[in-house]
């Protein structure tokens, strides 16, 4: 497991994932003014990307990420982290397993876990996850079929877990507080960052509701 619990609280505060609009270089734009803004870690996520182009994509991800000093995470693919050289792995109950992502990804790389609800996630933290993925909070059309976590089950699963863990699932400016003060490190964004007018000054803002609330 990753060892530096506290740098990854950290790297989990301002957690942007990416969307699958088909322009690339849009969507870097979008991700470096969220990262001009605070953001800590960009996780890339394209359900529907080819390989080739996944890992194109994903190492100017990376070289952005350390251009700003984030973590960069990859969602599912152990095999685009690896070639992209990123920070970790997120993966769903239905991807490759954590065991099985710790087996090819050694002790220093991060595997985070999806969990909705106390099951889930007792489940990854005794899988060896270094963080947990909680949600979806609220539908969104990003993942329409997403299981949904009631706020009683949160608080359940904050009071059962010890690894850190972030919220997702139709996170905004609105209701970053509530998740930050049920126990969350932070919160993983899609559209509130990706579809927003102003990346930077969204980011800016969810970044500092999360650390005055903490």
């Amino acid at each position: 497991m990753y060892q530096n619990r506290e740098k990854l609280r950290e790297a989990l505060t301002m957690y942007v994932v990416t969307d699958d609009r088909p322009d690339h270089d849009e969507l870097l734009h979008v991700l470096r003014q969220a990262l001009v803004g605070g953001a800590t870690s960009i996780q890339l996520r394209r359900k529907h990307e080819d390989g080739r182009a996944l890992v194109e994509l994903g190492r100017k991800i990376r070289s952005l990420t350390r251009e700003y000093h984030a973590y960069y995470f990859v969602n599912d693919r152990v095999d685009i982290t690896l070639l992209t050289d990123a920070d970790g792995v997120h993966v769903g109950q239905s991807d490759i397993r954590c065991q099985d992502a710790r087996t090819l990804l050694g002790p220093e790389r991060i595997i985070g876990v999806s969990a909705c609800c106390v099951d889930e996630a007792l489940a990854a933290q005794q899988a060896g996850a270094d963080y947990l993925g909680i949600g979806s909070m609220v539908e969104t059309p990003t993942k329409p079929d997403a299981d949904l976590c009631s706020l009683e089950e949160l608080h359940k699963i904050a009071r059962s877990v010890s690894i850190p863990w972030i919220t997702i699932g139709g996170m905004t400016k609105d209701n970053t507080s509530a998740m930050v003060r049920a126990g969350a490190c932070g919160v993983a964004v899609v559209s509130a960052i990706m579809h927003a007018t102003d990346p930077r000054e969204q980011a800016k803002l969810i970044e500092q509701l999360v650390r005055i609330t903490r």
